[in-house]
């Protein structure tokens, strides 16, 4: 039998085995952090202040990019500590922390993204109840609703892994330079079984029910799209190619991730994507929105212009 030792610390992997670069990448990873928390606290902050854009669907938005400061928070500076530190050490208490806080914002987002196509819905299939079915009260429950599931939703892995005793053959890194799920069960020597069920179950019902949720409503979509006149047509085009961009960019980033074939030498093209969708997605998502979106674009020209009036 193999000599095997409990585990009370991990050791996070390197995003490059290269000493010269990890200063160019702590900067690199220090702009994209600031950006991210920049353009997304510029959209709350127009949200916030601008009467024109207090309406459903940039509620929604604010969450959303309220989310994504919460989402970068959780890896990022954890990434420049271990850049700054070289030692990559993390405690399992503090991995299972971190593992929460990740599975929460990325289902706060799957399930706004959810929320946002069908308000979309009714903006284009039902305008004239708009205001009576998408009124204030329906926003803010939504949205609670879909917080109460985030915070919820983690738990029974944690509380799984808070039970598992955590061990390895040989003094190797987790193979990922943050605490992902899959990865730390890799090294449990404990019967991890039922937590890859429950992952299994949770992946086909909730991830599959999300997944209808956001899409079915643009088939429906779609087809009052093609019914319509061509400025119409445009117009509404318009407003959901945002939305649609974003849901495509996180589907997708987060499906390689989770659900690509194991290969052989893989772990590069893994950290890559494992960047993009943790890193880079919050850093897109308010990009996507201002430079796509005119009514955002013309309030932050409001905005700048009440600034240069000051």
């Amino acid at each position: 039998m193999e000599n095997q030792t409990v585990l009370y610390t991990l050791v996070l992997s390197e995003l490059s085995d290269l000493p010269s670069l990890q200063l160019p990448l702590f900067l690199v990873f220090l702009l994209v952090y600031l950006m991210t928390l920049t353009g997304n606290l510029l959209i709350v902050l127009l949200i916030c202040t601008d009467s024109h854009l207090q309406t459903p669907i940039y509620f929604f938005l604010g969450t959303l990019a309220c989310l994504d400061m919460g989402y970068s928070s959780v890896t990022i500076p954890r990434m420049l500590f271990d850049f700054h530190t070289q030692e990559r050490l993390i405690s399992i208490q503090a991995c299972i922390t971190q593992i929460y806080f990740i599975v929460f914002f990325v289902a706060s987002e799957l399930s706004l993204l959810a929320v946002m196509s069908y308000d979309r819905y009714v903006a284009i299939c039902r305008p004239l109840h708009y205001t009576q079915i998408m009124h204030w009260k329906t926003c803010v429950l939504l949205v609670l609703g879909v917080l109460i599931f985030s915070v919820l939703y983690p738990l029974v892995h944690v509380l799984l892994l808070l039970n598992y005793v955590f061990c390895n053959s040989i003094s190797t890194p987790l193979q990922s330079f943050f605490c992902d799920l899959p990865q730390l069960l890799l090294v449990s020597c404990s019967d991890t079984f039922i937590n890859v069920l429950l992952i299994l179950i949770y992946a086909i019902v909730i991830g599959g029910g999300i997944f209808a949720l956001t899409f079915c409503p643009y088939i429906i979509i779609l087809n009052t799209i093609m019914k319509m006149s061509k400025a119409m047509r445009s117009k509404a085009f318009s407003t959901c190619s945002s939305h649609l961009t974003v849901v495509f960019i996180f589907y997708g980033t987060c499906f390689f991730s989770y659900f690509h074939p194991n290969v052989k030498d893989s772990f590069a093209v893994d950290k890559v994507v494992s960047v993009f969708y943790t890193v880079l997605t919050p850093l897109v998502n308010p990009l996507i929105y201002s430079l796509r979106n005119k009514i955002i674009q013309i309030s932050l020209k409001r905005a700048v212009f009440r600034l240069i009036q000051i």
